[in-house]
C-alpha cells in the first residue's frame, strides 16, 4: 500500500505525524477547499477566495498498525490529513497563524497543541517573534493558553539559578509575545503583589511548580526542535 501524502513539502516530522507546508498560490483549488471546509466547523472564521497570500500547515498522521498490513514499517503506513493552520505570507501585524482547525474526528488528542507549537517554531525559524491573529474564539484562547502554559512553566522550571527572571526572558526564549506571556501569568495566578524596584512584575518559582503539578504539565515541550 503506498503512502498518501499530502501536496506540498514536509517541514516537521517526528514519531507518526508529518506536517506539510502548501503555498496557496501553488495548491489553489486545495487551499481553497481548506478553507472551505474549515467554516463548516469556525463560525468567525472568514473566507477568502484568494489563497495565494497564505501559506497551509497540513498534519498528517500514520494510520496505526492495526489498520494496515502487519508487516507494514511506520514510513510506508498511509496518511491520514487530520488538520491544518495557515498563515499570511506577509503579516503586519506579525501573526504566526490565521486559522487552526484539527477536523472533528481527531479533535481531543493533543493534534491542536501540535499545530499550535508548530507555529511557534516556524516562526522562530524565522526570526518572527508573533503570535495567533486575534482576537482569538474561546475554544481558540483556551488551546493557546494551553500552549503557553506548558512552555512558559518549562522554561522557568529550567533557570535553577537564576533569581529573577523578567517577562523579557522569557518572551525571547519561548517566542511568545510578552502580552501573552502575562496573560498566561495571570491565568496561572501565579504573580506576586509587589513589583521590583525596575517596576516588573513578580513570579513566585513555587506557585509556578505547585500549578505545574496540580495540572500535571508534561516537561517534554510539544515539538522537538531537533526533529524538524
Amino acid at each position: 500500500m503506498k503512502t498518501q501524502a499530502p501536496p506540498g513539502v514536509l517541514v516537521y516530522e517526528k514519531d507518526d505525524y508529518s506536517i506539510y507546508e502548501i503555498d496557496g498560490e501553488e495548491h489553489k483549488l486545495y487551499a481553497q477547499n481548506l478553507s472551505l471546509f474549515a467554516k463548516l466547523f469556525l463560525e468567525t472564521k472568514s473566507v477568502f477566495f484568494d489563497a495565494s497570500t497564505f501559506l497551509y500547515y497540513i498534519l498528517a498522521l500514520r494510520l496505526p498498525a492495526s489498520e494496515t498490513d502487519a508487516d507494514t514499517s511506520l514510513e510506508h503506513r498511509p496518511q491520514q490529513v487530520t488538520g491544518f493552520f495557515s498563515k499570511e505570507k506577509m503579516s503586519w501585524d506579525n501573526n504566526n497563524l490565521a486559522c487552526l482547525l484539527v477536523f472533528p474526528p481527531f479533535q481531543r488528542r493533543g493534534l491542536g497543541q501540535i499545530l499550535i507549537g508548530a507555529s511557534y517554531h516556524l516562526g522562530r525559524a524565522e526570526g518572527r517573534l508573533g503570535g495567533p491573529e486575534k482576537p482569538l474564539s474561546t475554544l481558540g484562547r483556551k488551546g493557546y493558553l494551553t500552549y503557553w502554559y506548558g512552555e512558559i512553566v518549562r522554561f522557568i522550571l529550567s533557570q535553577l539559578n537564576r533569581k529573577i527572571v523578567s517577562i523579557k526572558d522569557i518572551s525571547e526564549q519561548t517566542w511568545i509575545q510578552a502580552e501573552d506571556v502575562v496573560a498566561a501569568l495571570k491565568e496561572m495566578n501565579v504573580l506576586e503583589t509587589r513589583k521590583t524596584a525596575s517596576g516588573n512584575v513578580v513570579v513566585n518559582k513555587r506557585k509556578v511548580l505547585e500549578w505545574a503539578e496540580r495540572n500535571r504539565v508534561s516537561l517534554e515541550p510539544v515539538v522537538d526542535e531537533v526533529a524538524s
